[in-house]
């Protein structure tokens, strides 16, 4: 039966250095070295949240060639390059899925499930023809592990995702995708201005990521 969780925060930064110094000042942690996406031109580096969550500091790789496609998550866009650019911010999140396919049949508006891999990661997540960002960002990407998991190799440092706070003008639009995703876990999705809240547990308390 399709199931679907929390499987990561994705905050947008100018470049990974600026996301680390944030990562540390903000929620006293230090994040781990991740890897390159090549085929997005992209790299991050990762936080865990729990056994099978994390935070990922995701940032236009300078080192790679500009993909012939859109990059995912959005990071092509102006907008988010100019608030990137002021401080790191929550950008969406991805929920892990038990059936990709399954769940893009479901709610098409995910986009198209697309093979990737990085080091000893392999997993399919879906992407949008144009990159944007469904929702706004309050639906997440689906995404669907083949093998080991990031959080696998990841040290704890004292964080942990409390609570996932969505809000968007059309919620009743949005909230049956959610039931058609089977999303369990700490998400709460209700009307209001576009929002996106992650409450998290760090070394500085209880802190709260928002996309604006």
């Amino acid at each position: 039966m399709l199931r679907s969780e929390p499987d990561h925060l994705v905050v947008a930064c100018a470049d990974l250095e600026q996301g680390s110094a944030w990562a540390v000042e903000t929620l006293g942690a230090e994040p781990q070295p991740g890897g390159q996406h090549a085929t997005m031109g992209t790299h991050n580096r990762l936080l865990k949240l729990g056994p099978r969550v994390y935070l990922e500091l995701l940032a236009i790789d300078p080192q790679a060639a500009p993909p012939a496609h859109p990059r995912w998550f959005a990071l092509d866009d102006p907008a988010v390059q100019a608030r990137a650019a002021r401080s790191p911010f929550l950008l969406t999140w991805v929920a892990s899925t038990t059936d990709i396919v399954e769940a893009v049949t479901r709610v098409p508006a995910l986009g198209e499930p697309r093979a990737f891999t990085r080091n000893a990661y392999a997993w399919r997540l879906t992407v949008t023809e144009d990159g944007a960002l469904p929702f706004g960002g309050v639906l997440p990407a689906a995404i669907e592990w083949s093998g080991a998991h990031p959080c696998d190799a990841l040290e704890e440092r004292g964080c942990a995702l409390v609570e996932l706070r969505l809000s968007h003008p059309v919620a009743t639009s949005v909230l049956p995708l959610f039931r058609e995703l089977r999303i369990a876990g700490p998400v709460q999705l209700k009307p209001g201005p576009k929002s996106l809240c992650a409450v998290l547990r760090t070394p500085r308390g209880e802190v709260e990521l928002r996309n604006a």
